[in-house]
């Protein structure tokens, strides 16, 4: 059967078209229940009888058929086990999709799962519940109308295969169908229609087996709550918002928290080098992390300076009403930044209206609430970024202690913070299992388990290398091949190889594992390794891009098997010119896999006299020319103070834990990565001009480099910023004699002044703006990680394709294509970085429970409140602060005897009575963990040396001292207590 839909469209020159359409509409499409008598199913039933669920709302057997908004707000509450026979109708499904790709992508997970009886029901192209648009009727409301026709007929359909007498005899009741809509309009529409219809949170609340699923009910307000009072500003409509923008009034761009004042946060608006800035929370206007929000810029006389406060807030519980104590600490803050100097002063304004939320699911606990029985509590996220999140519970007491998931769903004007609902609990807090995994959620890394459709694209088992595969490629058996990494690696991406020629020069070959072999575009397996974009490392445990088959075993380099590798191999002389190059697939045979240090054992063992100590040590040499002739040419040497642990097996908690120590074995690999990157990347952007995936790292703007000048400045060094040629110059001249520690400082300064390293599309960008400024590279990008970075097979399948050893496709010369993949593994990468410097911090705090220890460190920067020391034992770091809380939590003691600690913009110094804090001076600090913030246990610092009396930690000999010196001061009643 055929029906015609007809439309107009106005064209842009305002002619108008008259559009007709062909729409099929057929009678056999089935209803999948097993009830029916009329429809031929021609799949295993979907709706069955064996599902019946209590309702006090509905008292008989149901199927439930769900409106769109129900899907987009309670896709919580049905990815619960409880709702079965599920009704989902095209109309609904379509609206989804159109509407948020993550909760169609949820739904349609619900709708594979075979146990959970979900249902698609073709309602658009069947003769009896198609309904065509009417004149003057909104495709709103006729989606509405689509809805309510369907759930009708369904009803009808099946009360009419029900013989009521049959059902009578039996003591059964008949099945209907009731449709869930928190439409209002829908609701009264279809209640006229004589429809069974309920609202999400009366059918919810009428389950009455399961009482505890009202938590994850979406609630967009409390009771009670428009009797409350204003808390923001308003927001302007977004009619009001767009025609702002579209004047220039207003700005757009990503609204971001500070981590460490949660006052303030920043706009990344383009054509605004350092975005703008937003201060208090009348401006900041109720924006979270990562929304797209409108700015109205602050006319100049008005603009302020980023705090350097360290503002936390404290003693929050479950009401809206600001303390004067909060309002009391903004104001401070406030006052303080708007008395900076003018030229430090930056862009400020003040969110007018959100343009488009990025909520998504948050990992935290539960705050103990004041009053008992209450189902009304405060939600603190463990990223300090998100704002509080008031939730109903009716199992507070079970999810105390347990780490849980809550999501937004709205944040009225009247409510301090937003109202969201519970969605499940991850497990105890502690734990390390759970722990790891709030990690992972909290930095968006994916990490369930590859699919039956992915796993179906690896190779089967047994696999080995074809007589046709030999043929294809150069074969390297032969080669004194060799890998080296860190110990336990088992992903491992790259090996090396270097053998004397005839002519007296060297072959150095770089040979990367052959992932894009196994991994063929546009399949499940890539498109997953797309989304993932990297393995991501936490302390004890890898979430891989690629199925382990290939990680650990098919694409591995391991020792004493055969693997296919993608060789780059160059003829060079004795001082490392590059003579010649080339680019083949190849098979080879590692003859060993070697850790740093075993590799740098051979290197200086004299007695190693085989092929494997021979090609290192010309590796070595090598590597040693090559990183002489990089500094020489403005490359940057910097640092990061890196952590490693050794976990108990079992426990999987941390038994050790030390600074990683650097070979020369690791610098040689490093050379030849780089250069083979290098290499590769000056091919394929001459073969591919427009689609070439390339790295580059922006050179910072000067004002990054202020706090590193000033400090250096004070210990006697100028450092030059002009270029990074003067840069790496000045960094070298950086040494102290007494303080060997004190050029690895300067350098891990200069490492926070830089930008961000990104990938990006040849055809995108200028080639001056190619530049690689930390390695003074013209063209740079990535080839020797594939297992574990996909921007790798990306650059592997062009450079295959421009040698002819594999076929190109459409989307490998795609430029929007390919800067869509670009910007995700960007983000996924920024992610992966964060998530393994969280599991470090997770492990290290993991450590000092129960300890404290008395060591030496270095303070690192100044602030306004607290200094930040650096432990070089432990390649760690953490803020010292030197101004209590206000209501004495960890400071009274320092406020009762006046301690005072003054802060000089001019110089970044910290100055109590005659002892002056500077950058690089040398400290003792005590380390210990506080865990009375079971949210975010700390590493506390606390002063032991230089001493000063009522603010450092008295040891024994400095206590005999101060008694001594002055009689005991008396303690208040609030001290007593503490103790």
């Amino acid at each position: 059967m055929q029906t015609l839909r007809e439309f107009t469209r106005k064209t842009k020159r305002g002619n108008i078209l008259k559009i007709v359409r062909e729409h099929y509409l057929r009678d056999d499409i089935s209803c999948g229940s097993d009830l029916c008598q009329y429809c031929f199913q021609n799949e295993v039933y979907e709706l069955t009888s064996g599902h019946d669920i209590k309702s006090s709302l509905f008292k008989f057997p149901h199927y439930i058929v769900l409106d769109t908004n129900v899907v987009l707000d309670q896709i919580d509450v049905l990815e619960e086990d409880v709702l079965h026979n599920v009704i989902v109708l095209t109309t609904v499904l379509n609206e989804v999709k159109h509407k948020s790709s993550s909760i169609y992508k949820r739904l349609n997970e619900l709708i594979h799962d075979r146990t959970r009886n979900f249902y698609v029901f073709v309602n658009e192209h069947h003769k009896d519940t198609y309904a065509d648009r009417e004149p003057d009727e909104t495709a709103n409301d006729r989606n509405d109308r689509a809805i309510r026709l369907a759930t009708k007929w369904y009803d009808s359909h099946l009360q009419a295969s029900q013989d009521p007498k049959v059902f009578q005899r039996s003591g059964r009741s008949v099945t209907r169908v009731v449709l869930l809509t928190d439409d209002a309009g829908n609701r009264a529409k279809a209640e006229a229609e004589n429809i069974l219809v309920a609202s999400a949170a009366e059918y919810v609340k009428s389950l009455e087996d399961f009482p505890l699923l009202v938590d994850k009910l979406s609630l967009k307000t409390f009771e009670n709550e428009k009797q409350a009072l204003p808390q923001f500003p308003p927001h302007l409509s977004m009619k009001a918002l767009l025609e702002g923008l579209r004047l220039k009034k207003l700005l757009q761009g990503s609204f971001h928290a500070s981590r460490e004042n949660y006052l303030e946060g920043s706009v990344s608006v383009e054509g605004y080098e350092t975005g703008i800035l937003i201060q208090g929370r009348d401006s900041l206007n109720r924006a979270v992390e990562g929304d797209l929000v409108a700015v109205e810029l602050l006319p100049e006389s008005e603009w302020s300076a980023p705090s350097e406060i360290v503002l936390e807030e404290k003693n929050v519980y479950a009401d809206d009403v600001p303390s004067e104590e909060r309002a009391e600490e903004e104001n401070e803050m406030l006052q303080q930044v708007q008395t900076a100097p003018v030229a430090e002063r930056t862009p400020t304004g003040r969110i007018v209206g959100i343009v488009r939320r990025k909520w998504r699911q948050y990992c935290g606990i539960l705050q103990p609430s004041l009053i008992e029985d209450t189902t009304r509590h405060i939600f603190v996220p463990a990223d300090r970024k998100i704002p509080r999140i008031r939730i109903e519970t009716r199992q507070a007491s079970k999810l105390q202690n347990q780490r849980i998931i809550v999501t937004i769903d709205s944040w009225p004007r009247n409510s301090r913070y937003p109202h969201g609902h519970f969605v499940r609990s991850l497990g105890p807090l502690g734990n390390m299992a759970t722990e790891n995994e709030v990690i992972l959620l909290e930095h968006d890394v994916p990490h369930c388990k590859f699919s039956e459709e992915v796993l179906g694209f690896l190779p089967k088992m047994p696999w080995s290398i074809t007589e046709e595969d030999y043929a294809k490629r150069v074969d390297l058996r032969d080669l004194y091949i060799c890998s080296v990494d860190p110990p336990g690696c088992t992903d491992i991406d790259d090996a090396l190889h270097c053998r004397e020629l005839p002519n007296g020069n060297l072959e150095v070959g770089v040979h990367i594992a052959d992932v894009s072999h196994f991994i063929r575009p546009g399949n499940a397996m890539d498109k997953e390794a797309a989304a993932r974009g990297t393995t991501v490392y936490l302390v004890g445990k890898r979430i891989d891009m690629v199925p382990e088959l290939l990680s650990s075993n098919l694409c591995s380099l391991v020792g004493g098997v055969e693997r296919f590798a993608f060789s780059c191999v160059w003829e060079v002389d004795r001082e490392a010119n590059i003579l010649d190059k080339r680019f083949h697939k190849s098979v080879i045979k590692s003859k060993r896999a070697m850790t740093y240090e075993e590799a740098q054992a051979l290197i200086d063992d004299p007695t190693q006299t085989g092929e494997i100590a021979k090609s290192l040590r010309h590796l070595n040499r090598l590597a040693k020319i090559l990183k002489k002739r990089r500094m020489d040419n403005g490359a940057l040497v910097l640092a990061s103070p890196e952590i490693r642990f050794q976990v108990d097996s079992e426990t999987h908690e941390p038994l050790e834990v030390e600074a990683k120590q650097m070979r020369d074995t690791n610098s040689m690999v490093e050379e030849f990565m780089l250069l083979a990157n290098i290499t590769v990347a000056q091919h394929i952007a001459d073969e591919f001009t427009e689609c070439a995936v390339l790295r580059r790292h922006p050179k910072p703007p000067s004002t990054n480099f202020d706090p590193l000048v000033k400090a250096a400045r004070y210990q006697g060094f100028e450092v030059v910023t002009d270029s990074g040629l003067e840069l790496a110059h000045s960094l070298d001249k950086c040494v102290k004699a007494d303080n060997p520690y004190f050029n690895t400082m300067i350098r891990i300064l200069t490492t926070r002044c830089m930008m961000q390293a990104v990938y990006f599309i040849s055809g995108s960008l200028q080639k001056e703006e190619f530049f690689h400024y930390g390695l003074a590279a013209d063209i740079y990008t990535h080839f020797t990680s594939p297992i574990r970075r996909y921007s790798d097979i990306m650059v592997h399948r062009l450079l295959a394709a421009s040698i002819g050893a594999d076929s190109t496709y459409a989307q490998l010369l795609e430029r929007k294509s390919n800067e869509e993949l670009c910007n995700n593994l960007n983000y996924r990468h920024k992610m992966a970085q964060y998530a393994g410097r969280a599991s470090v911090a997770l492990n290290t705090h993991m450590f000092f429970r129960g300890k404290e220890e008395d060591e030496e460190g270095y303070v690192l920067f100044v602030r306004k409140n607290a200094l930040q020391v650096l432990i070089p034992k432990y390649g760690l770091e953490g803020t010292l602060y030197l101004k209590g809380d206000k209501d004495g939590k960890d400071g009274a003691e320092r406020s009762k005897s006046e301690i005072i600690f003054t802060f000089n913009e001019e110089d970044h110094t910290q100055r109590c009575g005659s002892v002056i804090f500077h950058s690089f001076d040398p400290v003792t600090v005590r380390l210990s963990l506080d865990s009375t913030n079971v949210q975010h246990e700390k590493l506390v610092f606390r002063l032991v040396k230089p001493f000063i009396k009522g603010f450092s930690v008295e040891t024994s000999s400095e206590a005999v001292e101060g008694i001594a010196a002055q009689p005991p001061a008396k303690k208040s009643k609030k001290d007593k207590k503490k103790k």
